[in-house]
């Protein structure tokens, strides 16, 4: 594991980097959220000046894009590197930790990770706690930072000619969410339905074929 942290330590943009401050502890699986079922994740403790100076650094496994049968492949070797790069263009100020790294399991299988802080003290709005006006500015303000990020990574000029001057955009990306939220309803609906009649649970997790 120092070997595989010396290598990502390659993968960091400053040359005197704060990571070289600590050392290896220990790490363990996590377990991942909805957008990564399948994927791996890992947690790595590093200790630094004493027990009371800990960093903890989140390894989550990289795939190919799912735009690559359609564009073909990434011009990075890694997807761990595609992603971090992807953050660096889109951020004007990513994590100090973010790097990535390629691992030869031990059942014998390539994979592809990125690391960054497990938390990086970024600040989060409640929405459930909003009223409708905040709730408007709120999404006004992220609409903004995501137009922002795709115009720093892409062709800003060709993303705005796109989109153009109507509202077909707004309106197409206000019924996907509206359907995703639907989604996720019928979802936990046949996820409880599935635990009231023991197809899922303590003797059924991963029996669920549907």
């Amino acid at each position: 594991m120092r070997r595989i942290l010396q290598q990502y330590r390659s993968t960091l943009r400053l040359p005197r980097h704060p990571i070289s401050e600590f050392e290896y502890v220990h790490m363990a699986r996590k377990v991942v959220g909805v957008g990564s079922v399948g994927t791996r994740a890992w947690v790595v403790l590093l200790r630094g000046r004493d027990d009371g100076d800990p960093l903890l650094l989140q390894a989550k496994q990289a795939e190919a894009s799912v735009l690559e049968r359609f564009l073909g492949p990434s011009r990075y070797e890694q997807h761990g590197e595609r992603v971090v790069q992807g953050q660096r263009l889109m951020q004007s100020s990513s994590d100090l930790f973010l790097g990535w790294q390629r691992i030869v399991a031990q059942d014998g299988v390539v994979r592809d990770f990125y690391l960054r802080q497990l938390h990086d003290w970024k600040g989060s709005a409640d929405i459930e706690r909003m009223r409708p006006r905040g709730l408007v500015l709120y999404a006004e303000a992220c609409g903004q930072t995501l137009a922002r990020a795709h115009a720093r990574a892409g062709d800003r000029v060709a993303i705005a000619e796109y989109l153009g001057a109507s509202d077909r955009f707004d309106r197409a990306v206000a019924a996907f969410a509206a359907d995703y939220a639907d989604q996720n309803d019928r979802d936990f609906a046949e996820f409880t339905r599935a635990l009231a009649s023991g197809r899922l649970g303590p003797r059924g997790v991963g029996t669920v074929q549907e």
